[in-house]
């Protein structure tokens, strides 16, 4: 029987958040036109639809169990009609004969046939050359935070085999975290909850996606949470003892010890299939998908191994968020099936905290830094604002700093950076959402916001920043 005997079938490689979203949207599409089609999920873990972004807090133990990270086990993507396929590692696909092969749990090579296909095979953790051996295996002791196997690795680092051995509890464990990004200050504070003496090493600064004045905020901060931050520094070497990691020597001719090391340097797109099989890829060796996600004729792609367009810029850039995988392996489900939905570009916005009984400070961010705005060839002024997240006079005030950079000649907003305590990053999301309509600095001081003592002031933060700028202007 031929392919074209039976149902249209799609192929989905990879069943985190854009694949899994993709197949179940391409499946409700066509039930609600009538059709029928048939979902082919091909999974290389044994692992679907979990939270990659909630690894630091089961790691540290603020989540307690890995399936609270999982929104549809496999078991009930099957009964909602997905054919999932776990142990699947796709070797090959081929475009013109719509075909992928795959070695499946056993081991054995199998080919599946597509009228439509969908690249959801997100990216791979950066590993340094000094973290692996002669072979190319991470050295033991030393990991990235990027999978759910990951995570259950990091969970047998952290935890001592006998917890009631009295040296496992009294013995100092030092972890080193390289990388300073999101992951990297969410890793440090995992470390620190679980007890370990925890250094940061960044080769810039900390979160160097923001502003340097703003990005001393947050330095200083888990600083005083006691995190030993050592920025403008990589590490150079390693020195293994018993067969594991047991210090780094950084640029800086330090030596740490290091009874584990987290990788936080970052991820590349996971394109080497649709390279293979001919596929362009960008600058940052993503997928170059348009405006409804397809990259070829029949072939879509949606998440991190995909490249986007910035909606400031209008230049593609990469921006590995599970707000887009989401939303881009939506609109693959509806298209593949014969919609027209369009992904409307980024903004890049993202929060995160760091967290511990001495200190709590925020971070929230969306569009430009001042930097890449001037980059893209923009103009930008910009200002920090020191204010409160409630009235003086309520306990439940906290500092907030908010930056906001706008264009000099248009005084459009093109970014806007918090940092403060408690309640203060999710703030934000008003920042992106007049970034996203493309307002100006002062449509932003103009918005009307909500306000009662407990959660605002008068002026709320970031309109009052925008305020101030636009004054400034």
């Amino acid at each position: 029987m031929t392919i074209t005997e039976l149902a249209e079938r799609v192929v989905v490689v990879g069943a985190d958040a854009a694949g899994m979203s993709a197949a179940h949207q391409a499946l409700r599409s066509a039930r609600a036109d009538g059709r029928t089609i048939e979902v082919v999920v091909l999974e290389r873990t044994r692992d679907t639809s979990y939270s990659a972004c909630g690894m630091p807090y089961l790691i540290s133990g603020t989540v307690g169990h890995e399936d609270e990270l999982t929104a549809r086990t496999p078991e009930r993507h099957r009964e909602m009609g997905i054919d999932l396929r776990l142990d699947a590692l796709v070797s090959d696909i081929n475009i013109e004969t719509r075909t992928a092969t795959y070695e499946n749990s056993v081991g054995v090579s199998e080919t599946v046939e597509f009228d439509k296909l969908v690249l959801a095979t997100g990216a791979h953790p950066v590993i340094p050359p000094w973290a692996v051996d002669e072979k190319g295996d991470l050295t033991p002791g030393i990991l990235p935070v990027k999978n759910l196997e990951d995570a259950r690795q990091w969970l047998t680092l952290v935890l001592p085999e006998d917890s009631s051995d009295s040296d496992s509890i009294t013995t100092t464990r030092h972890a080193v975290v390289v990388g300073a990004g999101y992951i990297g200050v969410e890793m440090a504070e995992a470390m620190l909850d679980r007890g370990f003496e925890t250094t940061l090493i960044t080769r810039s600064s900390v979160m160097s996606n923001l502003d340097e004045d703003m990005s001393a905020r947050v330095h200083t901060a888990i600083a005083e949470g006691g995190v030993r931050v050592v920025p403008q520094c990589t590490v150079e070497n390693i020195d293994i003892a018993d067969g594991r990691v047991h210090s780094l020597t950084a640029s800086n001719g330090e030596t740490y010890l290091a009874d584990v090391v987290v990788l936080g340097l970052g991820v590349r797109p996971a394109t080497e299939l649709g390279v293979a099989a001919g596929l362009p890829v960008g600058d940052f060796g993503g997928y170059l998908p348009d405006e409804n996600q397809a990259v070829a004729e029949n072939v879509w792609a949606a998440g991190d191994c995909c490249e986007v367009i910035d909606r400031i810029t209008g230049t593609r850039t990469f921006a590995p968020l599970g707000t887009h995988a989401n939303k881009q392996g939506r609109i693959c489900g509806y298209n593949v099936v014969g919609g027209k939905q369009q992904f409307a570009g980024v903004l890049s916005t993202a929060i995160t905290r760091f967290t511990n009984p001495h200190v709590h400070v925020e971070v929230g961010r969306a569009g430009l830094s001042t930097d890449a705005a001037v980059d893209a060839g923009f103009s930008p002024e910009s200002l920090v604002t020191v204010g409160g997240t409630a009235s003086g006079y309520m306990p439940e005030r906290s500092p907030i700093a908010t930056k906001i950079i706008a264009d000099r000649r248009s005084r459009r907003l093109l970014g806007v950076q918090i940092v403060g305590g408690r309640n203060s990053a999710k703030r934000i999301d008003t920042a992106a959402a007049a970034l996203w309509g493309q307002m100006t600095v002062d449509d932003l001081a103009a918005m009307d916001l909500s306000y009662a003592p407990p959660f605002a002031t008068v002026w709320e933060a970031v309109q009052l920043a925008a305020r101030r700028l636009a004054d400034r202007l």
